[in-house]
């Protein structure tokens, strides 16, 4: 496969190779690409064995900080996809990815990285609806049709109370609030959500469940009931409870050596099977279809308006502290200048700078610990992709509230975005972006930044 990356002459710099399982060795001065040739879609890796391209090897090699994820990186399934993107004289953006042990069979537990796509198709469905006189700002009232569901009839974070597609959308990609995410589930439908993803082209997708509740798999497959009305509460739209009956692809996934449930140790690997699965190949390429959603095949694109795309791009960058509804910025404690912008900025608590924006969308659960990034400086005239993904839980037990995110995940991915951003910093461009598109003002900020 790795034919089609060629090397294109840009400098001799000196890297340092590190094997997937021994120490580091110096090699003699290597000739290395400031860009590969288009090298395949991410939906284009094949699905039997990890996948490394040299450039990417010996750029996170030059990092000494990095050093210790490149010796582990089979034992922490770390996996990274990196796509420059090079714009024309006509501002068309032309992208190159480049992959660090990518494996699609190689399971991993998203967490709430599945929040993306599943905001996404919300505002889908809305503009299927939109005949019925529905959108993102209207009412949407959930109803509760059994003991394990739990109706919303009001939202104490929006300014009238009113409870809405657009408000949740907010709380996911702002503080990844998991009860946003739980109803925007229950809007879908499970159903809805695989079939339409596997309609795009992203086959392995399976998202089963609710997060933060505990449910059985049957009870999972069954949502409430949804309404939306008007402000003269006439229902505008009315869906019954849904049951999902499909069928998908029995799995076998499992992490861990062992895992606490119920407060009893099993001294086995933790079933996942039943669990939410999506590879980062696949949320790398949704990523790119709504930034970018020329650069993906007609199919794979979400059927979502300007308006929608702008309004999810705006959330996704936005800082806690910069908005008024919901009232976040009250609270810079919880919710710092940086929260949730794990590449580039990790744990940080101070004043970021104003150029750079990140639109993101981070996991974190059952020692996983993933960010899925498109990053880009207004002043220096950067842009790239970044996603990761690391599993920060050196003694192998799940459940047990012994995570290294602290001190293996969040270091990792800081130093990663930082390496990748001051590669790009440095590396010539023939022509820089506008990047007028993705400037948004927002709530309290009177400033295109």
């Amino acid at each position: 496969m790795f034919s089609r990356f060629k090397i294109i002459v840009a400098g001799v710099l000196v890297f340092y190779s590190i094997s997937a399982c021994g120490p580091a060795k110096k090699l003699q001065p290597v000739i290395v690409a400031a860009q590969a040739v288009q090298a395949p879609a991410p939906a284009e890796i094949p699905a039997d064995k990890a996948v490394t391209d040299p450039f990417l090897e010996q750029l996170l090699a030059a990092e000494p900080q990095l050093a210790d994820m490149l010796t582990h990186r089979k034992d922490q399934n770390t996996q990274i996809i990196f796509t420059q993107i090079d714009r024309g004289g006509n501002g068309m953006p032309v992208l190159t990815h480049h992959y660090f042990n990518i494996n699609p069979d190689k399971y991993f537990y998203p967490a709430s990285a599945i929040k993306l796509p599943v905001s996404l198709l919300a505002l889908q469905r809305l503009n299927e609806l939109q005949n019925k006189g529905v959108d993102r700002n209207t009412t949407m009232i959930t109803e509760a049709a059994n003991a394990s569901q739990t109706a919303v009839y009001n939202d104490p974070t929006t300014p009238d109370g009113r409870p809405t597609v657009s408000q949740y959308i907010r709380k996911i990609f702002m503080v990844s609030d998991n009860d946003a995410f739980n109803r925007l589930y229950e809007f879908l439908g499970q159903d809805y959500i695989n079939r339409s993803l596997h309609k795009k082209g992203y086959k392995e997708v399976q998202l089963l469940h609710r997060l933060q509740v505990s449910l059985s798999d049957w009870e999972n497959r069954q949502t409430n009931p949804i309404k939306f009305i008007d402000d003269s509460n006439t229902v505008l739209f009315e869906q019954p409870g849904l049951t999902n009956t499909s069928k998908y692809t029995l799995r076998n996934d499992s992490l861990g050596k062992a895992y606490y449930q119920n407060g009893v140790l099993f001294n086995e690997p933790m079933n996942f099977s039943l669990k939410n699965r999506i590879n980062l190949q696949d949320l790398h390429s949704i990523l790119i279809s709504l930034v970018f959603p020329e650069q993906v095949p007609v199919n794979q694109r979400f059927n979502i308006s300007a308006s929608d795309r702008d309004f999810v791009l705006k959330c996704m960058s936005q800082y806690p502290a910069e908005t008024v509804s919901p009232a976040y910025l009250a609270d810079t404690t919880k919710y710092w200048p940086a929260y949730g912008k794990l590449l580039l900025w990790g744990s940080e608590k101070g004043p970021v700078p104003p150029g750079i924006r990140i639109f993101n969308k981070t996991g974190g659960a059952y020692g996983q610990l993933l960010d899925v990034a498109y990053i880009v400086d207004f002043e220096k005239g950067v842009e790239f992709f970044l996603s990761a993904v690391t599993y920060c839980n050196s003694d192998g037990v799940i459940n047990d509230d012994k995570y290294d995110y602290n001190t293996i995940g969040i270091p990792f991915l800081k130093q990663l975005g930082q390496t990748i951003y001051n590669y790009e910093v440095k590396r010539p461009k023939k022509y820089l972006p506008d990047l007028s598109g993705v400037k948004f003002i927002y709530d309290n900020d009177n400033k295109n930044f």
